[in-house]
């Protein structure tokens, strides 16, 4: 049995979901893959992870900040939550490339990947905002997809202080040479996993 619950943002209505425990799901009401890791069983009911979400949230939209992040339970392939589990390590303030995280995933977990499956990975995250998926980009810095739409995404990364212009970016971290926008990280540093 899932628990949903509707939240207002800034950027629109989303849809919480838990298994009681942890939360399970955050989307945008009109995004890709809505809904995509729900049981066929859901009922609207409030849940303790909600409060801890909406503290979570309150703190990101008013600050740019996280409070320590409700926990969390993914849905997917083991490939999925491992590239998921990826996100969860970069930095706010930062982005990688599709390329850097495939890479990062072959050395990581010694099996090829490619940047396209990666982003077919990333355009399938279940919770979004909390698990940044806002914070991948083209390998050149440029707002390609994102399930809540490239308008969020630019939104959401300038919220976190990520400078977007003509396509590339260049963030507190990050440095534009040439042209053409460095990703402002190319590993991504120690690991956080969640179930």
């Amino acid at each position: 049995m899932d628990y949903i619950a509707h939240r207002e943002t800034p950027l629109g209505r989303i849809t919480l979901a838990s298994d009681g425990e942890r939360l399970t799901g955050l989307w945008f009401e009109d995004q890709k893959a809505y809904g995509s890791t729900l049981s066929e069983e859901c009922e609207e009911r409030e849940v303790p992870v909600f409060t801890a979400t909406d503290r979570w949230l309150d703190a990101y939209f008013a600050l740019g900040q996280c409070e320590a992040a409700p926990p969390v339970a993914l849905r997917g392939t083991v490939y999925r939550r491992r590239i998921w589990n990826m996100l969860l390590e970069i930095p706010q303030g930062s982005t990688v490339s599709y390329g850097a995280l495939a890479t990062l995933y072959t050395e990581r977990y010694g099996e090829r990947t490619s940047a396209r499956a990666v982003g077919n990975a990333v355009g399938h995250n279940p919770i979004s905002l909390i698990i940044p998926c806002h914070r991948v980009t083209g390998s050149d810095g440029s707002m390609t997809g994102y399930a809540g739409g490239t308008a969020r995404k630019e939104w959401l990364l300038r919220h976190e202080g990520i400078e977007i212009s003509q396509g590339c970016k260049r963030g507190r971290r990050g440095t534009e040479e040439n042209g053409k926008a460095c990703q402002s990280q190319d590993v991504l540093p120690s690991s956080c996993a969640c179930t």
